[in-house]
């Protein structure tokens, strides 16, 4: 089943053009990964995949409904339930601890306090944060709120993670923590998108394409 394609999408941004007619089907339950230098365009595709953003030209369709098209509340109404994100930054509200970070997602959907509180304990303690719900970002190390983060991308089930360098503030021994996670949430049938430089890294997904200055070369 193909859960992502898009068709000869472009986005322009003033007179530069980022992407300059791709054409991808992304399937359910594969790892794939997106390889390029800085400024070739990965990052833009990853966000309109994600629906977080719409493309000049082209088309855009999830499980089939071209939402390029469609309200953008119902848009949103889809990303919200579908898509998690696990950025290179980790995006953590300072304010809040693990425990309510995790749960934001689950309290915007309207999950029940309880229910989401339990959830979050269940998926932080999955991801070794075992008693450490209650510390704020300050308190942990930056592995820690990496997984935090996907802990949170995973909050309200999605059908796709989409990460963008999730590994590129870390350290070699968290970066081998972070890509195993995203192997293991892949193997339970989450589709995985990662945008990353590293070749290395992303070697270990299903399947390579390659941008080169926005366009799909491999």
């Amino acid at each position: 089943m193909v859960l992502i394609e898009l068709v000869n999408v472009k986005k322009r941004v003033g007179n530069e053009e980022i992407l300059k007619g791709i054409d991808l089907k992304v399937h359910k339950g594969e790892f794939l990964a997106v390889v390029g230098a800085s400024g070739s365009g990965k990052s833009s595709l990853l966000y309109i995949m994600g629906l977080l953003d719409f493309p000049t030209e082209g088309r855009v369709f999830f499980k089939g409904q071209q939402v390029s098209s469609m309200d953008p509340q119902v848009v949103s109404k889809i990303r919200n339930e579908s898509v998690g994100f696990v950025f290179q930054f980790h995006y953590l509200l300072p304010e809040f601890n693990l425990l309510e970070n995790v749960m934001i997602p689950m309290l915007k959907k309207g999950i029940p306090k309880r229910q989401a509180e339990e959830r979050a304990r269940e998926l932080l303690k999955s991801l070794g944060l075992d008693g450490k719900e209650k510390r704020k970002i300050y308190q942990v190390s930056g592995g820690e709120m990496q997984r935090t983060a996907i802990a949170r991308a995973l909050a309200n089930n999605p059908e796709v993670i989409l990460a963008d360098e999730p590994t590129g503030n870390l350290d070699s021994k968290n970066t081998q923590m972070v890509m195993q996670i995203l192997e293991d949430i892949n193997r339970s049938g989450t589709t995985v998108v990662m945008v990353t430089h590293e070749l290395n890294l992303a070697k270990r997904a299903d399947r390579i394409v390659q941008m080169k200055d926005g366009l799909l070369v491999l």
